[in-house]
């Protein structure tokens, strides 16, 4: 089984991310639970939400304290909250910020990687909302998600311009970090 472990602010699309990549992973033959953790529903307060994965169906209901999988989409939890947690010996980290950005010390085989998904997600969407890049980022650092899966998945879920750019800013994510590996 995997997990991941999503670290957002409540209103920043974190409970969206764990939908679609759920439906990502039921779309390539997983099965997949997706599910939030939250406390006082305020806008702007620091919220979970998970994914677990397994080619049997997921039982398990708990929340994720080992998670193979971090994603955060406000950096700012980095100096509040232990986000890193728990991460698994060879986990990944993705993280939404700028290079030179301050991040806690992690395991000799653990993968960090730092995504401008806001400048991104600004210029393809409109809004900082940062979820499809980092979904798109996650796919190709992990290799467990197809890009063409997530372009449909994205068709199944937005409309309009909201579609377009949120295509766009999945494919940014996905060959930002493409990039980064051929370096």
């Amino acid at each position: 089984m995997k997990e991941i472990r999503i670290h957002a602010r409540a209103g920043q699309g974190a409970i969206t991310t764990a939908a679609l990549l759920g439906f990502s992973y039921f779309n390539e033959g997983k099965y997949s639970y997706a599910f939030p953790n939250f406390g006082a529903a305020r806008m702007g307060a620091p919220m979970n939400a998970y994914v677990r994965v397994d080619n049997l169906p997921v039982r398990l209901r708990s929340q994720i304290y080992e998670p193979n999988y971090v994603l955060i989409m406000d950096p700012t939890l980095l100096r509040g909250f232990n986000c890193f947690s728990g991460l698994k010996e060879d986990g990944i980290a993705i993280i939404n910020g700028k290079e030179g950005l301050e991040l806690p010390k992690v395991k000799a085989k653990q993968k960090v990687y730092i995504v401008p998904a806001t400048e991104i997600a600004l210029r393809t969407i409109g809004r900082p909302i940062v979820n499809t890049i980092i979904i798109g980022a996650f796919a190709a650092a992990s290799g467990e998600l197809q890009l063409d899966n997530l372009v449909e998945v994205i068709k199944k879920r937005f409309s309009g311009k909201a579609q377009e750019g949120n295509i766009a800013a999945i494919k940014e994510g996905f060959n930002f970090i493409k990039e980064k590996a051929k370096k």
